[in-house]
């Protein structure tokens, strides 16, 4: 099997060898951009299997980046690194394309926990290669494409994620403990409301304009997909 590749664009030095270093005892082949404009160099250089990145950069920042990253590359993950932890900067990250959120300071077992759950994701969801129906909803696994009533529905890679995740579990009510573990790979903060704006953003993207209504919430309990009959 061969190693995988990461980039990591950091501008602190600390911060990037100490993730360089790292990285490299666990078997990965990272390597390290200083700046936006030296990372913009490397993505356009090559491929990798994830992208570290922070968000406060010289020349671009790390909403920048993502988005390029994103513009070749659907799917691949990506984990934002930055000492800007709330909730109105992650969901700009997540809109952007990003995967998941990780604030300084950090401990470096929790990054690896969060690598490798981005990357057997990725990974399971290759591998998947099935299309999920429900009512007039339709979700191609292999191509990561969603439509409804036969048009397409372009979500963000977090939006996706959550809808093929309450999607798998069709008929079951789903709690936001449940979400925040499998959807933010976190530790449920019942002070945030992040899992609530993403299935908002959900039923305008999914719901909104179409009938039945597929994605319900339970009240106290969590979220629940499923044709509106049946509720």
């Amino acid at each position: 099997m061969r190693a995988l590749k990461i980039l990591i664009i950091e501008d602190e030095p600390k911060v990037a060898d100490f993730l360089l270093q790292g990285l490299l005892e666990h078997g990965y082949l990272p390597q390290v951009a200083y700046d936006g404009q030296i990372g913009r160099s490397m993505i356009y250089g090559q491929d990798y299997d994830l992208y570290i990145i922070d968000i406060n950069l010289p020349y671009l920042n790390g909403y920048e980046l993502c988005k390029i990253i994103r513009q070749r590359n659907e799917h691949v993950p990506i984990l934002m690194l930055t000492a800007l932890g709330t909730t109105e900067d992650k969901l700009t990250g997540f809109e952007v394309g990003a995967d998941d959120y990780l604030v300084k300071p950090f401990e470096f077992r929790e990054l690896l926990a969060r690598i490798k759950a981005l990357l057997k994701r990725g990974h399971m969801s290759e591998r998947s290669g099935s299309i999920i129906k429900i009512a007039d909803l339709e979700i191609n696994q292999d191509a990561k494409t969603v439509r409804r009533n036969a048009k397409k529905i372009d979500l963000t890679p977090k939006e996706y994620a959550l809808l093929l995740y309450l999607a798998q579990h069709q008929g079951r009510v789903i709690s936001r403990v449940d979400i925040a573990d499998k959807i933010w790979d976190i530790h449920f903060d019942t002070g945030t409301n992040v899992i609530d704006v993403y299935v908002n953003f959900l039923r305008k993207k999914v719901d909104r304009d179409f009938e039945p209504k597929l994605i319900h919430t339970m009240i106290g309990m969590g979220y629940v997909l499923k044709v509106d009959e049946e509720v």
